[in-house]
């Protein structure tokens, strides 16, 4: 069971790691921008977070541009293109919504 569980894992991560070789810390600033970025443009869309949204923005574009900068592969690249403009779409929402008054 527990070899089933790995081969599970090692396809999930192959979508980052098309290389073959482990990249951790890519890896995890690449899906932390990306969880930002999809935060911001989620929390953009609603008036009464958009304190939240700005915030998770503003967090979420420059961790996913220096994930950019240091990225090693094609997967990773991708994912973060997608946290960038999420971060910033949701962050232009966010801001209209209030931005950072509370």
């Amino acid at each position: 069971m527990p070899d089933a569980l790995e081969g599970h894992r090692a396809r999930r991560i192959a979508v980052l790691n098309t290389d073959g070789e482990p990249h951790t810390l890519q890896n995890t600033l690449t899906m932390t921008a990306f969880v930002l970025g999809i935060s911001a443009l989620v929390l953009g869309f609603i008036p009464a977070l958009h304190f939240l949204g700005t915030l998770a923005g503003v967090i979420g574009f420059p961790m996913a541009l220096y994930a950019q900068l240091i990225s090693a592969t094609t997967g990773e690249r991708w994912f973060n293109v997608v946290a960038m403009v999420s971060a910033f779409v949701g962050t232009g929402f966010a801001l209209s919504h209030g931005g950072f008054s509370v």
